[in-house]
């Protein structure tokens, strides 16, 4: 399984990544051995993600997700944490 997420960094801002063990990847980043952009802004904290079979699609939504502007991931976020 793969996965595309958005965690909410220590500074409120918001990054996105795509991995193949989610809970691998959130101690990563919390780690500060995870992406660059969230060493120096941890801790980080999952918000959004999404399941996919394979890696090519991950990074497809990943990147469609990068493109998004910041109100539109948080709205994204709020559409997920409302369902709930």
């Amino acid at each position: 399984m793969n996965f595309t997420y958005i965690v909410r960094c220590a500074d409120g801002t918001l990054y996105t990544g795509w991995t193949n063990d989610l809970k691998r990847r959130m101690k990563a980043h919390n780690a500060g051995k995870g992406a660059k952009y969230t060493k120096n802004r941890r801790p980080v904290s999952l918000e959004y993600f999404e399941s996919y079979e394979t890696k090519e699609e991950a990074m497809r939504r990943e990147y469609e997700i990068k493109q998004l502007t910041r109100k539109e991931k948080l709205k994204l976020i709020k559409t997920v944490m409302e369902s709930d």
